[in-house]
Parts: C-alpha cells; structure tokens; sequence
C-alpha cells in the first residue's frame, strides 16, 4: 500500500469503528430506556452495556439527551416513512391512501413503538426530549397532510371535508392517541387496532361509493 493510499483507508477504518460504537450505544440505550424509562438510565450503565467507556458514550452519542434525539430521528426517517409518503404521491386510489397510511402507522408502531412510547413519557420533563417529539411530530404530520392532500385531489373526500379537516381527522385517526389507547390501554393487537383505524378513518373521510 502506498503512503498516499494509507491516510484513506485509516480514515475509512476510523470512521467504520466510529460508526459501529455509534450503533452499539444506541442499542444499548434503546434496551434500557425500554426497560426502564429515560430517567432511571444512567450514562454509565449505557457504556457499560455498550462496552464502552461513558466519555465514549458523550463523545460519540452525545450523552443521554444525544442518544434519545437519534433514536428519535431514526424513528421519524424510517425507511418505510419514506417509501410509502411517495406512493402516497402516485396513488390514483383513495381506499390505497389510507392503506397507505394504516400501513406507515402500523410499521412505525412496531419497529418503533417502544422509542415513540420513551419520547411521549420524557418530553413532558425534559426540554431537548420536547424538542425531538416536536420535530418527530412534525415530520409524521406533513405526511398526514399530503395524504389529506391527495385524498381532496382524488375528489374523494366527504362534503364538507376539506384539506384542512380531512388533515386534523388522519391525525385523530392515525397520530399517537387513538392507537396508543387501542392498544395500551385496551390490550387490542397492533393489526387489529390499525385496521380498525383505517376502516372509522375511510367513513369519516371518504365519500361513500354508491351502491356499497
């Protein structure tokens, strides 16, 4: 290997162990704020479960707040957020916007629920957990609002229902309550709640199709 080759492929080394301690930390914080909530985890007992050392944790993770704003982020750019919000975009089907979104819920209600749940609990105490959920929710509901777009551009909304309400319904529909309650509180399945979601969403929204 060349000198002018060796400072790249340091580099490049330096950044993949970087990037692997990152994940280590971040898996190790989500376990234990799973388990125990926010508040109760302490940096060292993140390092410890990560194997590494808590100025590591700092360094690389930006401490506890640092840690949750990640997961945060990677919750609200999950790669299915992403992909459905563009097929949102095409779709020529009403009935296919709501899946849509009953299935971006859904997804995100499984792959993340258990951050959604540890953000929710702490953002009412801590100031920079507030300010994630903001962002978080912010993004969640511009996709809300596209769908709600889409739907008034289709001609499929109820009379009466416009962008703006058709938004503020997907929203009681889709957003963090309803299906928090449905399953949290009432014990349904994830599946189930969604669908049942999908389904009061549609006769809330859409105009109903003669004949059915």
């Amino acid at each position: 290997m060349s000198t002018t080759e060796a400072g790249p492929v340091r580099r490049s080394r330096r950044a993949g162990y970087t990037a692997a301690t990152h994940r280590s930390i971040l898996d190790a914080a989500r376990r234990l704020f799973r388990e125990r909530g926010y508040f109760a985890v302490k940096v060292e007992e993140v390092a410890r479960e990560a194997r590494v050392s808590p100025a590591t944790v700092y360094s690389v993770a930006g401490g506890k707040s640092g840690m949750l704003r990640t997961l945060t982020q990677l919750c609200s750019a999950a790669p299915t957020v992403t992909a459905n919000l563009e097929q949102i975009r095409r779709a020529t089907d009403p009935g296919r916007v709501l899946d849509l979104v009953a299935d971006t819920t859904l997804d995100l209600r499984r792959e993340w629920g258990d951050v959604l749940r540890v953000i929710m609990a702490t953002a009412p105490h801590e100031p920079d957990a507030a300010a994630s959920l903001a962002v978080a929710t912010d993004r969640y509901r511009s996709g809300l609002l596209l769908a709600a777009t889409r739907l008034s551009g289709l001609g499929a909304l109820r009379p009466g229902v416009d962008v703006r309400h058709a938004d503020a319904l997907l929203w009681f529909y889709f957003g963090y309550s309803s299906l928090f309650t449905l399953v949290e509180d009432l014990h349904w399945s994830d599946g189930d709640a969604v669908a049942w979601l999908r389904t009061a969403a549609a006769d809330a929204l859409l105009t109903p199709v003669a004949g059915a």
